[in-house]
């Protein structure tokens, strides 16, 4: 059998039924493998980083693995900026490069580089194949930890004269790692113990539920104790149901705002939540002086890793959570259960105001003009339907979007983890791979659609209909509003330098069209949403280009 037959069989034998990938003369043995081979699409794309994100939003949206071949060391560099935000929201991807023939590699030939070395920093485990007998043991090696809690990208260097070797090869057979790890006993007791007692608790969801499909399990604990329901403000899925009476959104992303809310509490359980992960430093301590911290994660290195925990455990959610409620809920006295009923009447009372006000606020400025972020993300969660999956990476504008947009179940959300611009546009291609049957709507920046806009010709070419929706302000305005916050020379002389685009303005419609995608622009909240409705209705791709409010103060 041939190197290049061994590693498609294997990829099947793993699953895999989509790769994504720009070729190079390492990858012409794979390539030529390809014009015979009928059970796994070949996606095409222009640019590396767009084919990163691309591949990293189809395991997240699947919740399987991905496969990215690429070319040599430019076009693995070319994909590491992305390749780190997949690291960060642990996403399954084995990302292949095609490395130069092993019988003249000492020779230093054109583009090639150190590539397993290169990748490592990015990924969980990274090699490269020396021999043909070793693909299998190799590619099963590289699906296995990839997916294994807490799942992540893996990389593996395949020379091309191993894919055009022929050898009498073994193909092994897969092995899956049980996800379901159920935490410790006596931590769990002790967490339990803990809950029953509290007074004030507080959840943060984090990204380990909905990858778990974990929210029924923690909606269960959450309304036994009482406990408002925070998601990560770095929103990657939706943790937990938007809708459900206890979900209180995000936090403020900030020092301040983040202790504002903890100082109202007496315990924190946090469930796979980020604690915290910042973008500017502050002299506030977030965390409250003496407040007891239960974390749950499926990833040790996240334990107690900001913040001293009471109880770590090491667990799913959906395996741990029950025994935890369980627990809880025996050693509960009459007077703590009667104090947690009040407090969950009270909580549903609240939120439920807290939400109709924010959104009654939002729809009071549908009619402004240029078009206000809130105004619009209102209108876009009122008219998507229940089962579509926003893809998120608007920076500036997402402030609310959680408390606006539906996002109900495990896969109907996902946002920028990593903070590498350039994710959402090609994540959302990704996604609607993965998810044919469920209409996909991207909110894209235009500062961040810039960086991997090329994406859209690969929408166009395998006839994908995403609608992605452009807030246009011209400018990076989030640095604007950071800037703005450190008080300097830039605030007084009202001079942002190297953050505006808008001479000459950019025409996101004029470029959507010439990669094949239709486009259209949008001036008010009902010009958007109509022209969504319409994409949506057509079953075709389409890019809407909204004028969106240009202010930069901090919000």
């Amino acid at each position: 059998m041939s190197g290049k037959r061994a590693f498609l069989d294997l990829l099947k034998q793993e699953g895999v039924s989509v790769m994504f990938g720009n070729p190079g003369t390492t990858e012409l043995p794979l390539m030529d493998a390809f014009a015979v081979e009928h059970d796994i699409r070949y996606i095409l794309g222009l640019q590396e980083a767009a084919l990163m994100a691309m591949a990293d939003g189809y395991a997240q949206a699947s919740g399987n693995l991905a496969v990215l071949n690429l070319h040599v060391a430019p076009g693995l560099g070319n994909a590491m900026g992305m390749l780190y935000d997949a690291m960060k929201a642990n996403a399954p991807v084995l990302v292949t490069a095609g490395q130069q023939d092993l019988s003249y590699i000492v020779t230093e030939p054109v583009l090639t580089a150190d590539l397993a070395t290169l990748a490592r920093p990015f990924v969980k485990w990274a090699a490269e194949v020396h021999r043909l007998e070793d693909l299998p043991r190799y590619v099963h090696r590289a699906v296995k930890t990839a997916l294994a809690p807490p799942t992540g990208p893996v990389f593996l260097g395949l020379p091309g004269d191993i894919l055009k070797d022929e050898a009498d090869i073994d193909l092994l057979e897969p092995t899956r790692v049980a996800p379901r790890v159920r935490g410790d006993a006596v931590a769990v007791a002790a967490a339990s113990a803990m809950l029953a007692k509290a007074e004030r608790p507080v959840i943060i969801a984090g990204d380990a539920v909905a990858q778990s499909r974990a929210h029924k399990e923690l909606a269960a604990l959450a309304e036994l104790i009482g406990a408002p329901v925070y998601v990560e403000f770095i929103p990657n899925t939706a943790s937990f149901p938007a809708s459900h009476p206890l979900y209180r959104g995000m936090m403020t992303r900030s020092q301040a705002g983040v202790r504002e809310v903890l100082d109202r509490h007496d315990l924190l359980l946090s469930v796979g939540g980020d604690l915290f992960t910042w973008s500017l430093p502050s002299n506030i301590d977030p965390w409250p002086q003496g407040l007891p911290l239960i974390h749950l994660d499926t990833d040790p290195w996240q334990l107690g890793k900001n913040y001293p925990a009471q109880v770590a455990i090491l667990g799913d959610p959906k395996a741990t959570l029950p025994d935890m409620t369980a627990g809880a809920a025996a050693l509960m006295t009459a007077v703590a259960k009667s104090a947690a009923a009040a407090r969950l009447t009270s909580l549903t009372d609240t939120i439920k105001k807290d939400r109709e006000a924010f959104r009654a606020k939002a729809r009071a400025l549908a009619a402004k003009t240029p078009v206000q972020p809130t105004a619009l993300l209102e209108a876009i969660g009122a008219m998507l339907p229940k089962d579509a999956v926003v893809i998120e990476e608007i920076l500036s504008s997402a402030p609310g979007i959680r408390s606006l947009i539906n996002s109900d179940d495990a896969q109907s959300f996902f946002g920028l983890r990593g903070g590498g611009i350039g994710w959402g546009l090609p994540a959302a291609i990704g996604a609607k791979l993965a998810l044919p049957d469920r209409p996909v709507v991207a909110l894209v920046g235009d500062g961040s659609a810039l960086y991997t806009v090329q994406a859209l010709w690969t929408a166009a070419r395998y006839r994908l209909p995403v609608v992605w929706v452009i807030f246009n302000n011209t400018s990076y305005r989030i640095l604007k509003q950071r800037l703005v916050m450190l008080r300097g020379l830039a605030e007084q002389a009202d001079n942002f330098v190297g953050m505006e685009l808008n001479d000459p303005a950019i025409d996101f419609v004029g470029l959507a069209r010439s990669l094949g995608i239709d486009g259209a622009r949008a001036a008010t909240v009902k010009d958007a949403t109509d022209l969504i409705g319409k994409a949506l209705a057509s079953g075709k791709a389409m890019l809407i280009d909204v004028d969106m409010e240009r202010g930069y103060k901090p919000m």
